[in-house]
């Protein structure tokens, strides 16, 4: 016997009607069996050993009857397992309700990280007095040009002058930051 019922008219097969129990399933389908074994042993209608081997049949579980089996002698516990609904069907989300979804999900992200943006300048500049700063001293470019001035055209003795105003200007603003003024 092939499955398949045979028209004797025209000699065509015709797809057997299947039973919904013989259809085979997904993890999802799983994961919702093995969460109502774990809430029937919450219940204590389970013992461990029992869960433990439910659980093992419901992970090699291949069709909805299998997962029926697994479930049959606990309350409440569904003859099939039926898979997601068809988009289409009242209630449930479809395409365009995902894409809603997702773009007031974006504005949302887009307005966190503004605000943890607005955040960390505040920050910066409660720490800072209030004040902004942008870059080093103005003197300090204007002492790296006379350094290199020095360097070609003063020789080496000017050269160690400005190299020594240089640090001492660095030390004078690293403590004018540590005071805070």
């Amino acid at each position: 016997m092939t499955g398949f019922a045979t028209d004797s008219r025209l000699g065509e097969r015709e797809a057997p009607v299947m039973d919904p129990k013989d259809l085979r399933i997904g993890d999802a389908e799983r994961e919702r069996t093995m969460e109502a074994l774990r809430e029937h042993f919450a219940q204590g209608r389970l013992d461990h050993q029992e869960l433990d081997e439910r659980l093992d049949r419901a992970l090699a579980a291949k069709t909805a009857r299998d997962l029926a089996d697994v479930t049959a002698d606990l309350p409440g516990s569904p003859a099939v397992h039926p898979g997601p609904p068809a988009p289409g069907t009242p209630g449930v989300p479809g395409m365009d309700d995902w894409k809603a979804a997702m773009r007031a999900h974006r504005q949302q992200m887009e307005h966190v990280h503004g605000a943890q943006r607005d955040m960390r300048r505040a920050y910066r500049d409660m720490r800072r007095g209030g004040r902004r700063h942008h870059g080093p001293p103005p003197f300090v470019p204007i002492l790296g040009v006379f350094l290199i001035l020095g360097a070609v055209f003063g020789g080496w003795g000017i050269l160690k002058v400005l190299f020594v105003l240089w640090i001492v200007g660095m030390v004078v603003g690293l403590i004018r930051r540590k005071s805070g003024r």
